[in-house]
C-alpha cells in the first residue's frame, strides 16, 4: 500500500516491516523532510516515527539564502562569501550590510549604513541623566 505521492520518480519508498506497508516519501534537493516520517505508524492512535540525529551528523536544519555549512568539506558561507574572506577583508559594519541586503556595500552605501547605525546608537541625554539616578554601591546582606 503506497501513502503518498505514489509513483515519484525522486522519492524513497520505505518499508515498515512491522506492518507490512509502504511509504513513498518525496526527495528534494538531496533530502526528505522528517515530518513526512511521521506517518509512518502502527496504529492511527500511535505517535508516528521520528528522527533521531545525534550532534545533527545528517541533518539538513532549513534552507538558506544567507548561510552555506558543508562541515565535512569546511565550508562555511554568508551570501556565498566565504567566512575567511570576510573576516580578513571586511568590517563588521559591511559584514552586516551583506547579511541583511544581500551583496557587500559599494562605499557611498556604507558611509549611509555607518551613518544610519551611529545616528540610532546615540542615547538621549535625558536617559543619560536617568541611569546616573543609579548609583553604583555595594550590596552587603544582613543575616
Amino acid at each position: 500500500m503506497t501513502d503518498v505521492a505514489a509513483n515519484t520518480t525522486d522519492s524513497l519508498t520505505v518499508h515498515d516491516n512491522r506492518t507490512g506497508r509502504e511509504y513513498d516519501i518525496p526527495i528534494t534537493d538531496g533530502t526528505i523532510n522528517a515530518k513526512d516520517l511521521g506517518q509512518i505508524r502502527t496504529a492511527e492512535d500511535e505517535p508516528g516515527l521520528a528522527t533521531y540525529d545525534p550532534g545533527f551528523v545528517n541533518t539538513a536544519s532549513c534552507r538558506s539564502a544567507v548561510t552555506f555549512i558543508d562541515g565535512d568539506k569546511g565550508i562555511l558561507e554568508y551570501r556565498g562569501y566565504p567566512i575567511e574572506q570576510l573576516a580578513e577583508s571586511s568590517s563588521f559594519p559591511e559584514v552586516a550590510y551583506l547579511l541583511i541586503n544581500g551583496a557587500l556595500p559599494t562605499k557611498d552605501e556604507y558611509d549611509a549604513w555607518v551613518h544610519e547605525i551611529t545616528y540610532h546608537t546615540f542615547v538621549h541625554e535625558n536617559v543619560k541623566s536617568f541611569m546616573e539616578g543609579f548609583h553604583m554601591t555595594p550590596t552587603r546582606w544582613a543575616c
